[in-house]
């Protein structure tokens, strides 16, 4: 099996985990009213969408700020593009279609491949720290509510991942001969699933080392805050929307959602950001919270929130190809003209 088919294949299995999971969980919450559903949809008013747009917007410029920290000459409007084109490609064409088309958008604005790249990565690889660290967030929210967590095995394994993330990036970081060592272990254990050569992940991990070791004081911290950012925009735009389609602060207080989106960040991993999996665990804690009167009411505030937030990004995708291809269309046209034009 080549390496395209086998990325479908995992993108496959997570939609059926993440599909055969919302439905056991909506089951176990519930049978919803289809019908209030649509009446609390009803609610809402012209103005709620000019105002959801904006912290999309928001959303997604913060989302794409790292690009900018990590590599120089990326402003933060360029960053932006990148990030929606990247968005819209990975959710409509098979990989690596998005690195691809990143690289040319990099290669457009005078910025190398590997300096992209590198980029890149280090814009991943701050997110998963921030994806696998908000349970801890989330968790710190009940105790200082003081709720009775108990032992959270799921949640304390998400912040070790992000904990063993940080460890090996600070490692790599801090010698060459230490990326080194880790380049070489990693393609030692990848050798088992597949071909690799131990020596070429060394040299890798060198590179890449020496490559993000200018920008990394200053953009790995920035880049934590940033995307942190994103995610109080993110749970913001939750909780508006339940708040537009009638769920009142004493049904769902704003803490309580904050807390079980948090709790539930890591499940984005899955296709379409947790589709069905983060609502089932917002929507069990509102119903447990408001009572099951109010379960149709959040379900439309969850669909509202999942439109701008799947929806959206596509959009400004599509956006953000056009213009980048109309502003590389010019540059090229100007660059062929003054190319052709007779010296004075």
């Amino acid at each position: 099996m080549n390496a395209r088919r086998r990325r479908w294949l995992v993108r496959g299995v997570l939609l059926v985990v993440a599909a055969v999971a919302t439905v056991v969980a909506v089951r176990l919450i519930g049978q919803v009213d289809w019908a209030e559903v649509r009446r609390s949809l009803n609610r809402l008013d012209w103005w709620q969408g000019p105002v959801l747009i904006g912290l999309l917007l928001l959303r997604q410029v913060i989302n794409a700020l790292p690009l900018s920290l990590y590599i120089a000459g990326v402003t933060p409007y360029q960053a932006t593009l990148n990030d929606q084109v990247a968005i819209l490609m990975s959710t409509v064409a098979p990989p690596p279609s998005d690195l691809a088309l990143r690289t040319a958008m990099f290669s457009s604005w005078g910025v190398s491949v590997a300096r992209g790249m590198t980029g890149t990565l280090m814009n991943t690889v701050t997110y998963y720290i921030v994806r696998f660290s908000a349970p801890g967030v989330g968790l710190v929210i009940l105790v200082l509510r003081g709720d009775a967590i108990g032992i959270r095995l799921v949640d304390l394994a998400s912040l070790a991942v992000a904990a063993g993330i940080v460890a090996i990036l600070l490692m790599v970081m801090h010698s060459e001969a230490l990326a080194a060592s880790i380049g070489t272990r990693a393609g030692r254990t990848a050798r088992r699933f597949r071909d690799v050569d131990p020596a070429a992940w060394s040299a890798a991990c060198i590179r890449f080392r020496e490559d993000v070791a200018a920008r990394f004081g200053y953009g790995f911290p920035r880049s934590l805050l940033a995307l942190s950012g994103m995610l109080l925009v993110d749970v913001g735009m939750l909780i508006l929307c339940l708040r537009f389609v009638g769920v009142g602060a004493t049904e769902a207080p704003a803490i309580e959602v904050v807390a079980a989106y948090l709790i539930a960040y890591p499940l984005t991993l899955f296709p379409f950001y947790g589709l069905g999996l983060v609502d089932a665990v917002v929507l069990a804690t509102v119903t447990a919270v408001g009572g099951h009167d109010v379960e149709a009411t959040a379900v439309a505030g969850l669909i509202v929130w999942r439109i701008f937030i799947i929806g959206g990004p596509l959009l400004l995708g599509a956006a953000s190809l056009v213009l980048w291809r109309r502003a590389a269309g010019s540059s090229d046209r100007i660059g062929g003209s003054a190319e052709g034009s007779p010296d004075r």
